[in-house]
């Protein structure tokens, strides 16, 4: 992943590119960077709205006196590594309802990636899988889960909802970024999505340092905030270190994407909060490890088609023969 502070769970970066080439790939990805970062917006632009909080648990909300479209729900992209190589990944999306916080889609692709890890255009390794999973999403979300449909029935309408076409958290930085143009942004601008960034390491630029971090932190103990602005030499804010759990000095590093402020963003992963990290960005963690345990097939076959398609129960799945497992999986990955 890109540098420190974007390497997550299970995740290992390729090593840099070293052929004679690279010079003009990296020169042709400044540009490419370049001309999206001028279709970037840092301010809020959607229509929905956020209901106010209800009795303070996460998770719990007010809509009565919210008028017009509601944020409902959010989702969450990440791309993890295999230890059988640096360049085999996986990328997982997952959609959670804003209150209840319970996983109501999630799916993932397994990938060989070609272009290689160069520090500062991360984007450009993973951005392309990611944006594959959401164009799926979109097209396959009716007949992979026809309770969404039968939900939008009895609303009267014939259209499914639109799941993660709200807000999007990656895992990855957005304008904290040494070029300030991270893997958020890009998915963002391309996606066109609101998306947050949700780092759990800080780059070190424009003055900004773990330790003087920490040492902030350190200094709001006794006070109500639970965030401290990331302010640069330069003057410019890149995002905020929020300490998301209480005494907590692990935090996370939030900044805006596309089509949000940082404001706004901080609101969200407030409300979305259990744990150090938010919850769409801990279920891809949770999914990424399932993923990579000594049976993929059982999970793949559980999780993503077989007890969607109710061939067989979950627990059921478990105690199949191994060649029955085999069958139903190629049967399902034909659907």
């Amino acid at each position: 992943m890109e540098m420190a502070s974007e390497v997550g769970v299970g995740k290992e970066a390729a090593p840099p590119a070293t052929s004679s080439s690279s010079s003009i790939q990296h020169d042709n990805w400044k540009e490419a960077q370049d001309f999206l970062r001028k279709k970037l917006i840092t301010e809020d632009d959607f229509t929905w709205k956020i209901a106010r909080p209800g009795s303070g648990t996460t998770g719990e909300f007010m809509e009565e006196e919210v008028v017009g479209e509601v944020l409902k729900y959010v989702g969450g992209v990440d791309i993890s590594f295999s230890k059988e190589g640096p360049s085999v990944a996986c990328g997982t999306l997952v959609v959670l309802d804003l209150h209840s916080l319970q996983v109501v889609y999630e799916d993932f692709s397994l990938v060989t990636l070609q272009v290689p890890y160069v520090p500062g255009f991360l984007a450009f390794r993973e951005a392309p899988v990611l944006l594959e999973l959401l164009e799926k999403m979109k097209n396959n979300a009716c007949s992979l889960y026809p309770q969404f449909v039968q939900q939008a029935h009895n609303n009267g309408s014939t259209l499914c909802p639109p799941l993660c076409q709200q807000v999007l958290m990656v895992d990855g930085n957005g304008i904290l970024h040494p070029r300030g143009f991270g893997l958020a942004c890009h998915l963002g601008v391309l996606s066109d999505l609101p998306t947050i960034g949700i780092g759990k390491n800080l780059h070190h630029m424009d003055g900004l340092t773990l330790s003087g971090v920490r040492q902030l932190l350190k200094g709001k103990d006794h006070d109500n905030e639970d965030f401290i602005p990331l302010t640069g030499c330069s003057g410019r804010i890149w995002g905020v270190a929020m300490r998301s759990t209480e005494g907590s000095m692990k935090p996370i590093f939030i900044s805006t994407g596309h089509r949000i402020s940082l404001d706004t963003a901080i609101r969200i992963v407030k409300m979305v909060c259990k744990y150090r990290v938010p919850e769409p960005t801990r279920q891809l963690a949770i999914e990424a490890r399932s993923l990579s345990s000594p049976h993929p097939l059982v999970n793949f076959a559980t999780k993503y088609r077989i007890t969607m398609l109710n061939l067989v129960s979950e627990w059921d799945l478990y105690a199949l023969p191994f060649e029955r497992l085999v069958q139903l999986s190629r049967f399902c990955i034909k659907f």
